[in-house]
């Protein structure tokens, strides 16, 4: 296949290659006996680009001529396989003792998800992470968001301090006034059973904001 003598030719380097290129030597994979190049501009056209294609729902992509199970399922392994990469890269021991070393924690537990979740990351008294689980799926507001889910794991962990992180999926690394008063709120409960929240990471795609240096949170790291 030339575009896949191409990828090794280049160093196996898609650097060069155009969306539709890299898409088409991609799907070859999972459909070697049809034309992916035709395919992979038709899905480009559908979600205007590769990242599109790739976070678009399931339910989408099969409405796609051309895209089955097998390959709808195929490109959505793709965002998840390389958040599990990313996060493969930092799994050794972590220490967030800055905002930003916790935004940059954050981001890759982000990549290719389309709803909004919370993360919490249980620290040791050195801000070692001893867990990071999601305690929330949904909007994020204090009714929704399960204080008790994020004690229970501090308790479980031994945790004396907790981050909480959640995602703009479709927007900006911005606060909000319901993030803000989500995370006072937060922020109160904890400290009555002894926790503290040391800081809360808003994402946003590549993005990551701290609600502690913006001064939101009372406590900084």
């Amino acid at each position: 296949m030339r575009l896949r003598d191409r990828f090794r030719k280049e160093g196996c380097d898609l650097d060069h290659f155009e969306p539709h290129n890299t898409l088409e030597l991609l799907l070859f994979y999972c459909a070697p006996q049809k034309d992916t190049n035709e395919l992979a501009h038709l899905l480009i056209d559908e979600f205007s680009s590769i990242s599109g294609v790739f976070d678009a729902p399931y339910e989408e992509l099969i409405k796609v001529n051309g895209v089955g199970e097998y390959t709808a399922t195929f490109l959505k392994m793709i965002p998840a396989l390389f958040r599990v990469y990313e996060q493969d890269r930092v799994k050794d021991e972590v220490i967030l003792d800055s905002a930003e070393k916790a935004g940059r924690y954050f981001i890759p537990k982000f990549i290719g998800r389309t709803e909004e979740l919370v993360f919490v990351a249980c620290l040791d008294s050195e801000c070692r992470v001893k867990c990071c689980e999601i305690v929330n799926h949904g909007t994020v507001s204090a009714a929704t968001v399960n204080v008790r889910k994020i004690a229970e794991y501090a308790m479980k962990y031994n945790a004396t301090n907790v981050i909480i992180a959640h995602n703009h999926p479709y927007g900006l690394a911005v606060a909000s006034p319901e993030d803000i008063m989500t995370t006072d709120a937060i922020y109160y409960a904890l400290q009555l059973i002894g926790l503290g929240l040391t800081d809360h990471i808003i994402v946003a795609k590549d993005k990551a904001v701290s609600l502690a240096e913006i001064g939101v949170i009372k406590k900084k790291m």
